[in-house]
Parts: C-alpha cells; structure tokens; sequence
C-alpha cells in the first residue's frame, strides 16, 4: 500500500547546524499519526519541511506516493495536505464564517478574481456554513475570529485546515496551553474532523497522545529513535529513557 506521507533520509541544517538528522518516516493512509519528543527535538521543523515553509537540506518527501520535495506550500495543499500551526493564525478582524468561506474557495474552484461577489458563491457559502457547524462554532459564526476564547479559536483553525477537504492534515499541539476540559472537547473535534483522513500530530500531552494515535514516531535530537503502536513506545526502554521517563510506566 502507498503511504499517505513518507519521508527518506531527510536532513535540515541551518548554517553548520543540524536540525534534522537523516528521519525516515512513513504515516499510513488513514492512520493517525503522533510525532512526539521533547522541546528542540526538530519536530516542529520537521512539519515545516513537510509543507515546504522549509527546503530539506537532503532527503524526499512523498505525499501519496508522489514526491513534493521542492513544491511550494500552495502546491502541496492542493495535492491534498494541510496543516495547523502552534500559534493560531487567523483573519482576527474577519468573522468565524468569513476566514472558513476563504479556506474553501480554491477546492470549489473559484480562484482569486476582483469581479466576483463572494457572498454570492452559493457552494462556498454552504460549505463554509457546514464545516463552521461540524466545528462547534455555528452561534460564533458571525463573530470576529479575534474575540473568541482560545481554545474556540483553535477549533477555528481547525476547520480552516480540513476547509479545502485535504485528505493529509498535520496538526501542530493542537491541545497546548487548554485546560483538561477544553483539551477533551478538542479530541473528539479531532476525532470526528479526521475520520476517514490521515492525520498526524505533534502533541506533548501523553494522555492526548496514547488516546489518540494509532502509531507513535518519537523523535530526539532530529532522528526517529523508535516508531510503534502505543502499546510498544510505552514499552520501549530507549524512549523511555531519552523522553517518557516515568510517566511511560503510568
């Protein structure tokens, strides 16, 4: 079978830096994913490398068995991949209806063009509408994205990232600094957006991470030292010494 998202020997280095060193990885159609290490660990380069925010210094990148090493970011989303970000980027003065309606315009078809009314574009309308409504956020609908709370505005961004129907979505600590409550909602959104979708995250929230994923890729000092099923990683004696400690024996 293809994977949805390989990655063979890729390297980042910044000047005579290195970031990211030689990972392999191959992210399943249909699996979710988790990528998981301590701070500096490279894995938030690592996803810009995926989406071409960065070029890797060596090493392919597939998506779907077709290699985008080199593509430019708005290349790769229109294969079919998109991605959150760890600080929430959002139109803050446009409403909650506003930025998801702009996030489905090019799947639908409609290019950038001064002469269209957007609010006349029926199927942008309807669609935006329906992922605003999947998200939880259909009574904030005409609400500008910068008065709502953070953790409304993470699940905006998360239906800023499934808007274009990407069939990959990477999702970078999509749960940081939620409260135990509010991280719970934002697993069940996850779940339910990404069902039938390969998603892989960055998450240092374990109990997010062992609830979630279907397999485990850990990485330190830029290299994957183990990939697994959560079951195996909380077994692992080298994760377990270089990130889990003891809360892999919880």
């Amino acid at each position: 079978m293809t994977a949805a998202l390989a990655l063979t020997g890729v390297r980042k280095r910044f000047g005579a830096t290195e970031i990211v060193r030689g990972v392999d990885l191959e992210v399943r159609a249909g699996e979710r994913h988790a990528i998981i290490g301590p701070n500096g660990a490279g894995k938030s380069v690592l996803f810009n490398l995926i989406t071409a925010r960065f070029a890797p210094t060596e090493g392919k990148i597939a998506l779907n068995g077709g290699e985008i090493t080199g593509r430019k970011p708005h290349e790769i989303n229109r294969l079919g991949l998109s991605r959150s970000f760890q600080v929430t980027n959002l139109f803050h003065r446009m409403t909650v209806f506003e930025n998801v309606r702009c996030a489905v315009l090019w799947s639908l078809g409609h290019g950038y063009a001064f002469w269209k009314f957007v609010d006349r574009l029926r199927d942008a309308n309807e669609r935006a509408r329906e992922i605003v409504e999947r998200v939880g956020l259909a009574e904030r609908a005409a609400s500008p994205a910068g008065i709502l709370s953070y953790a409304e505005q993470r699940a905006l961004e998360i239906g800023i990232t499934i808007a274009g129907d990407a069939k990959v979505i990477l999702l970078d600590e999509p749960t940081a600094g939620m409260s135990r409550t509010e991280t719970e909602a934002a697993v069940a959104l996850i779940r339910k957006v990404t069902e039938g979708r390969t998603l892989v995250i960055v998450e240092h929230d374990m109990s997010v991470v062992f609830g979630l994923a279907d397999r485990i890729s850990v990485l330190v000092y830029g290299q994957v030292i183990a990939t697994g099923t959560p079951a195996e990683i909380r077994a692992n004696a080298a994760v377990r010494e270089a990130y889990l400690g003891s809360a892999a024996h919880a």
